[in-house]
């Protein structure tokens, strides 16, 4: 099969999502003049090391969104197995102002680098000042790039000096309304590497 996405794929869901999988689930929380937010992106990645910068999508303008243009931070929460549902529970259409944390019952705690919420109980918060907002093509679609300024990890997620995946089970985006579990690694080493 092929399509050409302006001309439609005349099939009952769009696939593009389900190409692009697993997708890594960024737990966005925010702050704003009408209080904390807490969403989950799927568009959502690490996309430099130095210094270290990250990146989520939002397709229409919610309120994450716009507390974030207010504040110009972020906290992304890591996603585990254990907390599907919760996060699951933050993905609806609320009205705005609506505390997501309260709603999901999840536990908030401070960031230490900016004014702004994280997942008490997350596996990883990654702190972000905004580096950009990108108006992308489309009628509501848009990037946020911030530069992380603080990591926490969660003690019992870190096993010899590494943060191992398989002490929380890492929970991943499929298509339409599929997820998945990380339950297994393993290494392989590049070309040339020790």
């Amino acid at each position: 099969m092929f399509y050409r996405p302006e001309d439609g794929h005349g099939l009952p869901h769009n696939p593009f999502n389900a190409i692009i999988t697993p997708r890594p689930i960024g737990w966005i929380s925010s702050r704003g003049a009408k209080g904390d937010n807490l969403a989950p992106y799927s568009f959502f990645n690490g996309i430099a090391y130095t210094p270290p910068q990250v990146m989520f999508a939002s397709t229409g303008r919610k309120d994450s969104l716009n507390n974030i243009e207010e504040s110009r931070v972020f906290a992304v929460n890591i996603v585990e197995y254990a907390a599907r549902e919760k996060m699951n529970l933050t993905s609806g259409t609320y009205p705005p102002g609506t505390d997501e944390f309260t709603l999901a019952g999840v536990e908030r705690v401070e960031c230490e680098t900016i004014p702004c919420p994280r997942v008490k109980d997350a596996p990883a918060n990654l702190e972000c000042r905004v580096e950009q907002i990108v108006k992308l093509l489309g009628e509501n679609n848009y990037l946020i790039v911030g530069e992380v300024t603080g990591i926490h990890l969660r003690d019992d997620c870190l096993v010899d000096g590494r943060f191992d995946v398989l002490k929380f089970n890492p929970l991943a985006r499929g298509g339409y309304r599929d997820y998945s579990v990380v339950t297994e690694i393993f290494e392989m080493l590049r070309p040339g590497q020790k």
